[in-house]
């Protein structure tokens, strides 16, 4: 079992924290492993009534793995990655997340599926899909849209900019945004008011806010892994790769 995700239990909150900071969190199927048997332990377990997902003080996630991710690409919904997104979409708890520092990629795509988000003041986001010579995961192309618009989720999507917390915020991605040193503070402190209020009633509400975009997100999840996976094995996405691990900028201009 790997240290790179550290699963704690207190206070009724299961914290699924990413421990793998000499890489910036960066996510390996070993990791998306084990978060996945993080969320299955919260689910079967009575005494957690919410989860937490948190990183270190400077950094929440940098996204996948290059190396890992090209040595093991997923080739199916089934993948590490694929069960663990599909995990967070069929939990029932109350999920929170504490984000400081970067988020790129798939660490800001999780955040689409949690139902609260904090994230220090000098967080920097960024869904560099297109970039990668990819598409969007996860059902992003229906979630980002779907909450900012399509013109502010086409510079997201289409542009794969950089953005900051309080452009996030401005966008609805988020709950608040605070000093770093806050962030998880405040996401415990939400955690404390959901573990106080009745269990039943708070897991149908979210059922409930889920339903109908819920069957959407699912569908969309569906939809884009069959344009994303095979994506990941044309001339675009393999100069985009190789340009990454020869540290130089990819050239597209032949394509």
């Amino acid at each position: 079992m790997t240290t790179d995700v550290l699963i704690e239990k207190a206070d009724r909150v299961l914290t699924l924290r990413l421990n793998r900071l000499d890489k910036k969190n960066a996510l390996t199927n070993a990791m998306y492993d084990q978060l996945t048997a993080g969320l299955k332990q919260a689910a079967a377990d009575g005494d957690v009534r919410v989860i937490l997902f948190a990183g270190s003080a400077d950094c929440f996630c940098a996204g996948n793995d290059m190396a890992d991710f090209l040595n093991n690409p997923p080739a199916s919904s089934d993948s590490p990655v694929g069960r663990f997104m599909r995990a967070l979409l069929d939990t029932e708890k109350p999920v929170i997340a504490a984000v400081c520092g970067m988020a790129v990629g798939i660490g800001v795509t999780l955040l689409m599926h949690c139902d609260f988000v904090y994230l220090g003041e000098r967080t920097k986001l960024r869904m560099p899909f297109v970039s990668l010579g990819t598409c969007p995961e996860f059902a992003s192309s229906y979630v980002v849209p779907k909450v900012t618009g399509h013109l502010k989720a086409a510079e997201l999507l289409m542009l794969g900019r950089f953005f900051d917390a309080p452009t996030a915020e401005r966008l609805g991605l988020c709950n608040a945004v605070l000093p770093n040193a806050e962030v998880e503070a405040q996401a415990r402190a939400t955690a404390a008011e959901l573990v106080a209020l009745p269990p039943n009633a708070l897991k149908v509400t979210k059922a409930l806010m889920r339903r109908w975009p819920g069957e959407k997100t699912r569908e969309a999840m569906e939809y884009e892994s069959g344009f994303f996976m095979p994506m990941l094995g044309q001339p675009e996405a393999r100069e985009a790769f190789s340009a990454f691990a020869e540290k130089r900028s990819p050239d597209f201009s032949r394509f």
